[in-house]
């Protein structure tokens, strides 16, 4: 039996016509968080599993890493962009996809000049950061949703919050060493 895809299937559906085609990033791996800019509409991060942070500034025509002289290891698991102040970016390291062979992270890194230079921010022991978020007015209140080591417990999970641009942070939501936090949404009239 051959493959086919379910557009293939139902030619009748406005999607039918589309063609799928490789545009990058070339070594990337999964891709396992993207985040556009909100002014340069052109411009996307894509976060891989095993290539690091590339950015293109041509709506993916071309992509560029930006993380390999600066992480020290190359698997990302979420990506967010400042809506306040669009040149600072987070990264939190290691995928959290539900796979036998994903690579963990360390921690969290920020740019302040998006994406050309990084910064180590902590947090290295949670391992597997899920999703990240930045309050829509204030660049430095960020949340982390850190799902810490995959196969066994660890202290550093949970749900973490800096006031500070990840200066220093603290843990808000704690199960126990078993259990972390893959998600997280803010309230978009009480981003608190």
């Amino acid at each position: 039996m051959a493959p086919y895809s379910a557009l293939e299937a139902t030619p009748d559906l406005p999607l039918a016509a589309l063609e799928w085609r490789f545009v990058g990033p070339y070594r990337g791996g999964r891709t396992m968080a993207v985040a556009g800019h909100p002014t340069a509409r052109r411009t996307f991060y894509a976060g891989t599993s095993s290539g690091g942070v590339w950015r293109t500034e041509n709506s993916g025509a071309a992509w560029r890493n930006i993380s390999d002289p600066f992480f020290q290891r190359a698997s990302v698991g979420a990506l967010a962009i400042a809506e306040a102040d669009p040149s600072i970016v987070y990264v939190g390291m290691g995928e959290c996809g539900l796979r036998s062979n994903v690579t963990h992270g360390d921690g969290v890194y920020r740019s302040t000049d998006g994406g050309e230079s990084w910064r180590h921010m902590g947090l290295a022991e949670t391992q597997n950061i899920a999703r990240i978020r930045v309050h829509p007015h204030d660049p430095n209140l960020v949340y982390v949703a850190a799902f810490g080591h995959r196969f066994g417990p660890n202290p550093e999970r949970g749900v973490y919050r800096s006031r500070d641009g990840g200066e220093r942070w603290e843990r808000i939501l704690f199960v126990d060493p078993g259990i972390g936090a893959i998600d997280l949404s803010l309230d978009p009239q009480n981003p608190r």
